[in-house]
This record gives structure tokens, C-alpha cells and sequence, in this order.
């Protein structure tokens, strides 16, 4: 089985997800997409929604099913948007290293 490697050609798709995190997405980003959120479990940062379409809370997730969620309870966002681009820049920053400015 062949996973899908984000290259350095990839970098031009960062905007086109700024722009639109949450949506339809080119099948460029949906590539980089998939390839990060197939990211292992243990230590993957994901969102949890604390009130529905108003908060949303940075958490980690553990590395045994079932344990608890590492909840940043400092890592709060009113949007989204802010909170898909933000899991992003993380999520980018663990599979290639390069940290993406705000």
C-alpha cells in the first residue's frame, strides 16, 4: 500500500486551505489532507467542540484508545476556521517539520 507523501510542491496548497478551511477542497488538498489527518493516532491533535458553532478547544489524542483526551484547555477558538487552520499549521508542522506563519 502506497501513503501519500506531502513534497515541497505541496507548500503552494497552504493558502488554499487558508482561505477556505472548512469546504470543498481541490483534489491537490485533499491529497495533503488525507495524508495528515492519517497521521498516527497517539499525540494527534484534534478539536473538540465545547459549544456548538461558538467553541472549540485544542486537544491531543491519547496513545491508547479508550484514555482520556489531553484537553489544552488555553488553546480556545470562536471559529471554526480559526480552529481547522490553527490544527492545521500543526498538523503540517509534525509531518514536514516546516512551521507556517499565522
Amino acid at each position: 500500500m502506497s501513503v501519500y507523501k506531502i513534497t515541497p510542491a505541496d507548500r503552494q496548497l497552504v493558502e488554499e486551505f487558508r482561505s477556505n478551511p472548512v469546504g470543498h477542497h481541490s483534489p491537490e488538498l485533499q491529497r495533503v489532507l488525507t495524508r495528515l489527518r492519517g497521521q498516527e493516532p497517539a499525540g494527534k491533535y484534534v478539536l473538540v467542540c465545547t459549544r456548538p458553532h461558538e467553541e472549540f478547544v485544542l486537544a491531543e489524542l491519547p496513545a491508547q484508545r479508550g484514555q482520556p483526551l489531553k484537553i489544552h484547555h488555553n488553546r480556545v477558538f470562536h471559529s471554526q476556521e480559526e480552529a481547522e487552520w490553527e490544527v492545521f499549521k500543526m498538523r503540517w508542522e509534525q509531518a514536514t517539520g516546516e512551521k507556517l506563519d499565522d
